[in-house]
């Protein structure tokens, strides 16, 4: 039998996870994500504990399955982008990683958007400059910890770091690197001009060597092999980033799907093979389909919001995600919960922008408040749609959603009614594993393409389709929250001088 290996670290959980080459899910290990916040706006992670914490996923889901190590014909690994993963001089993690949400730096991109810099670089990279970017964390460890700054040896991204830890070989995988403002998107070569407009030009020795999402990037070592069971010297494939493995995964493998990511962050994309470069949208990439670019529009402004209810506010309940269903369940749409903006860990309106209930009255209850972050976080991901339609010519005929919301009917539901197209999930557990299998596919020759793993690996369940009187309740909601969010500028200005 032969099975693929596909490792997942997001911002909540690190996942591992067989398939077969049928696409059938074998079994799935999973532990939450360890991060911790020394200061407001700040989050980080034990790269140690990140590294046991990937051992024991694939540990744990060798022994509960009983799976031949040798049948396992290979491994990738995709992650959350951006943040910041260092490797010391020392041959020790220079610090702590740096998750994608962090906001430490908000106010490089400002400073860079206001001296010009932001222009210079856009005609390069064909992105605007985010704080969480590996560019902006590395400005403020410059000025902050510069004793970190000389004895980095790697700059990784999440996945390259837990790919090296499993080999020993550092290498940047593309279509990371490509979303991190490190790589010029015309030559797709790193470009010392770029760090010296970002006043880095230091770390150019220390950004590894490029490959992309097929190649073959070494094999697990003996440490790995002892660690985790896996037999020494499997092959390790190049992987991606996560939003272009759940891409994959829900087969937007040509430019006629837009692809939604509701987990951690609101991710919402398609592929085009011409990048969008007149600044309507956040970010292009490289895609893991070379010929292709990947179109963005992203923030960390989705389920997690959600995630910290629950842990927050809901800790007594069990099956709290079961529950949180049946309640909003009985809440019709027409009925006005307050209006959320979900912002608990960064904004896509305002850089210093923080999460809050507008309209919160003694009559509503905790599931109102449940309903308003389902609410919400759908407006938040619809705010980004506007934003990728005005530079898309190919018409949506439907969304592909994937990511925790997906695994709730009635949030599902919602996402719907508030972007009015009809909705379309996946028949699998985990699409960000499931993609690093099509991954490992693909590299191995099994495929000859995406698009043909997609073909034999997935399934789509029935559309979930707009309700029309819910379209017209919450289109009109919808007007609310933007201008909310337009007339809050000056209060989250003169909050930030607070904090």
């Amino acid at each position: 039998m032969k099975y693929y290996l596909g490792i997942d670290n997001g911002g909540t959980l690190t996942k591992a996870a067989l398939y077969t080459p049928e696409g059938k899910e074998i079994a799935v290990e999973s532990v939450k994500t360890k991060s911790f916040s020394p200061r407001p706006g700040f989050t980080e992670r034990d790269m140690v504990e990140m590294k046991e914490a990937n051992y024991e996923v694939i540990r744990n889901l060798l022994q509960n399955t009983g799976v031949n190590p040798r049948e396992i014909s290979g491994i990738a690994c995709c992650g959350h982008g951006k943040g910041l993963y260092l490797w010391g001089k020392d041959g020790k993690p220079a610090r702590p990683g740096i998750i994608s949400t962090d906001n430490r730096a908000w106010e490089y991109p400002l400073k860079w958007k206001n001296d010009g810099t932001a222009d210079k670089v856009f005609e390069k990279t064909f992105q605007q400059i985010l704080p969480f970017q590996p560019v902006s964390l590395l400005a403020w460890l410059k000025d902050y910890e510069p004793d970190v700054m000389e004895n980095i040896e790697w700059v990784f991204e999440c996945k390259d770091y837990v790919r090296f830890c499993l080999t020993g070989e550092a290498y940047a995988e593309l279509t990371d690197y490509s979303g991190a403002n490190l790589v010029n998107l015309n030559t797709r070569k790193y470009d010392s001009e770029l760090l010296d407009y970002f006043g880095i030009p230091e770390i150019i020795d220390a950004l590894p060597p490029l490959c992309s999402a097929t190649d073959f990037c070494g094999s697990v070592n003996s440490e790995t092999a002892e660690r985790t069971g896996l037999a020494e010297g499997t092959p390790v494939v190049g992987g991606m980033f996560d939003i272009d493995a759940c891409a994959v995964a829900v087969d937007v493998t040509s430019e006629d799907r837009i692809c939604m990511i509701a987990g951690t962050w609101s991710i919402n994309e398609y592929i085009s093979k011409k990048p969008v470069t007149d600044k309507s949208v956040m970010m292009n990439s490289i895609f893991c389909i070379p010929e292709y670019y990947l179109i963005e529009e992203c923030s960390p402004t989705s389920a997690a919001n959600f995630e910290w209810f629950v842990k927050k506010l809901l800790p007594e309940v069990e099956s709290a995600y079961k529950a949180a269903d049946g309640w909003v369940s009985k809440i019709a749409a027409d009925e006005f919960c307050p209006i959320f903006l979900p912002f608990l860990m960064a904004s896509n309106a305002h850089p210093n922008a923080k999460a809050s209930f507008i309209g919160l009255t003694n009559y509503h209850t905790r599931a109102h408040m449940i309903k308003s972050i389902y609410e919400g976080v759908a407006f938040s991901h619809r705010y980004h749609l506007e934003r990728l339609l005005k530079a898309r010519t190919v018409p949506v005929e439907s969304i592909r959603l994937a990511g925790g919301v997906a695994n709730s009917r009635e949030w599902v539901q919602i996402f719907a009614d508030v972007l009015g197209y009809p909705i379309e999930i996946v028949d699998i557990g985990e699409t960000g594993t499931l993609g690093c299998a099509m991954n490992v596919a693909v590299s191995l020759g099994d495929y000859g393409s995406f698009s043909e793993a997609a073909e034999n690996m997935i399934s789509i369940r029935e559309a979930v389709h707009p309700i029309d009187e819910n379209v017209r309740i919450y289109n009109d909601r919808y007007k609310l929250y933007k201008t909310i969010l337009e007339s809050m500028d000056d209060i989250w200005e003169g909050m930030q001088e607070l904090i």
